[in-house]
């Protein structure tokens, strides 16, 4: 009975880690489904800004000739470097050191707090708004959107902080945290597609 016993434990164990697993693997697949569909978006938009840009002789609003470049050049640095910094948070996760991940883990959520501020001072600085034509509406609508994400990733750093605290919490897996810094990076890359857009190409 004993031997019966065990092996239907380990029937029952083995069937629990393929479904964990398999679980694991199916939202690995939805979170990939989610960030192909969150690009498709900012495709459309990039498209949009393009062919609009290009086919408008009178792009800017009366008064603009260009956009300053440096302090949003500053904030590109800024959040393009966290990419590294929460992969080094990540690392140490997956090391077990705690203390090490939520250090990094609050220097990417600074970062990202530096790179909203930013921008937020650009908003308030600037000469035209929203409805300043179409590259006013553009240009909020595009930096508006991906500051949203920007929050968005900070929200879901914060929940992952908060979760480091529960003991044993990611001792079985830290998809939380994958997802989170990936979709950060994603992030990351919008924002460079968006500054070559808007300030490099005047």
């Amino acid at each position: 009975m004993t031997a019966e016993r065990s092996i239907a434990q380990s029937i029952e164990s083995s069937i629990r880690e393929d479904q964990a697993h398999e679980a694991a693997e199916n939202s690995k697949f939805g979170f990939i489904v989610f960030l192909l569909s969150e690009s498709v978006i900012f495709l459309s938009f990039f498209v949009g800004y393009s062919v609009f840009k290009t086919n408008n002789a009178d792009w800017y609003p009366p008064g603009v000739d260009h956009l300053e470049t440096r302090e949003p050049l500053i904030n590109t640095i800024v959040l393009v470097s966290s990419s590294f910094v929460i992969y080094v948070a990540e690392r140490y996760l997956h090391d077990k050191k705690l203390w090490g991940f939520r250090v990094f883990l609050l220097a990417t959520m600074a970062m990202g707090g530096y790179f909203l501020f930013g921008q937020a001072v650009e908003w308030s600085n600037l000469s035209f708004g929203f409805t300043s034509g179409v590259f006013g509406g553009l240009f909020y609508l595009l930096t508006g959107f991906h500051g949203l994400h920007v929050l968005t990733g900070i929200l879901l750093q914060v929940v992952m902080l908060g979760r480091s605290f529960i003991p044993g919490n990611y001792d079985s897996g830290s998809f939380g945290v994958e997802a989170t810094s990936l979709f950060w990076h994603f992030v990351d890359v919008i924002w460079i597609i968006l500054y070559v857009l808007i300030y490099v190409w005047q």
